[in-house]
């Protein structure tokens, strides 16, 4: 089974995601095997050393995983809700310029499907490695991703 196509993910994200479409992320990519977010360098966005915040870079990490999770399970969004468990940060370097947010599912997608529909919430773990316009790596994110069950009506 597959999740959305994606080419779908991007502009579903802008959509559903009022962050996502503020700070302008633009998805290149988007499979369970490598999904490709961009944030583009503006002034506003920098620290205090020059670099990306900190949390622009999570935000490009987590919506770069939350897209890989998508992609794996969007077909389930009619019974599911994908939500993130826990997210950890390992600021590497600090990013000079655009930074780009390559995400992996590391789990086992038919594992998560399976559990899911014997009734228990399935915990996927995804990583994000952050690089910079040199293609430094700034950054490493490490999520875990669970499934939960929409409530019937």
């Amino acid at each position: 089974m597959a999740g959305i196509p994606g080419d779908q993910i991007g502009p579903l994200m802008h959509q559903v995601v009022p962050y996502v479409a503020t700070l302008g992320l633009e998805y290149l990519e988007a499979t369970p095997e490598r999904t490709v977010v961009v944030l583009r360098d503006e002034p506003e966005r920098r620290n205090h050393v020059g670099g990306p915040h900190a949390a622009v870079m999570f935000a490009a990490a987590e919506s770069a995983t939350g897209a890989a999770a998508i992609a794996a399970f969007g077909d389930m969004m009619d019974r599911a809700v994908l939500l993130p468990v826990t997210a950890t940060m390992d600021y590497v370097a600090i990013a000079r310029g655009d930074v780009t947010a390559t995400a992996r599912v590391n789990g086992d997608i038919d594992a998560a499907r399976a559990t899911f529909d014997a009734g228990s919430r399935p915990e996927i773990e995804i990583s994000c490695e952050i690089t910079d316009s040199a293609g430094t790596v700034t950054g490493r994110v490490l999520t875990r991703w669970t499934l939960k069950a929409l409530k019937k009506a």
